[in-house]
């Protein structure tokens, strides 16, 4: 037996208009090729390993020990809605401190 579950799909990357947006953008960024989205909200605050030898995340699921070459960093992590009318995907983008790190398709949107 075939059984379906519902959920969002997770994307790599979308386009507005010509320009591509994917992981790693900055929200100003993305502000930019796509406009202002339809609700953004901050969904709180979470700490983070930061490597200083690469200044980046050490990412999900790393625990990172604080000590030579890394630290944590509380960052605030905002969610932006997009919606594109209905014959187009609305898009829930989450960004950790600034910084586009998940695309999630919402199914069609409306007007």
């Amino acid at each position: 037996m075939l059984v379906a579950l519902c959920h969002a799909d997770p994307a790599a990357a979308f386009r507005c208009g010509s320009k591509l947006v994917k992981d790693g953008m900055h929200e100003s960024e993305v502000i930019a090729a796509c406009g202002e989205p339809e609700s953004r909200r901050n969904l709180g605050y979470a700490l983070r390993g930061i490597d200083l030898r690469s200044r980046r995340h050490s990412g999900y699921g790393v625990h990172v020990q604080p000590g030579y070459g890394h630290y944590l960093q509380e960052i605030l992590i905002t969610e932006l809605i997009y919606n594109f009318g209905p014959r187009k995907l609305m898009r829930r983008l989450l960004f950790e401190g600034g910084i586009l790190v998940e695309i999630e398709n919402l199914g069609y949107g409306h007007r």
